[in-house]
């Protein structure tokens, strides 16, 4: 029971992580109009996005979940043990 329930609050803080960087980019979104949209924005922004979003948005979520699937693998291992 109480591996499942670790297993439970893995899940949980993965999913937590994952609506807290769509939290920043719905932020971002809300920014953007309230600042006035242009198409030569809306151009730069998607070049600018393309470039930086390899480096923070997917690092942040592979990291998020190599950390889940390591724990969930160390507490299964002990779990067999």
């Amino acid at each position: 029971m109480g591996l499942i329930l670790l297993l439970v609050v893995l899940f949980a803080a993965a999913l937590f992580g994952t609506l807290f960087v769509f939290k920043q980019e719905e932020k971002k979104m809300k920014r953007y109009e309230e600042e006035g949209d242009t198409v030569e924005d809306q151009l730069r922004r998607s070049h600018e996005y393309e470039t930086v979003s390899l480096k923070s948005n997917v690092s942040l979520q592979v990291a998020i979940y190599a950390v889940t699937i390591v724990l969930s693998l160390v507490v299964f291992a002990f779990y067999i043990f």
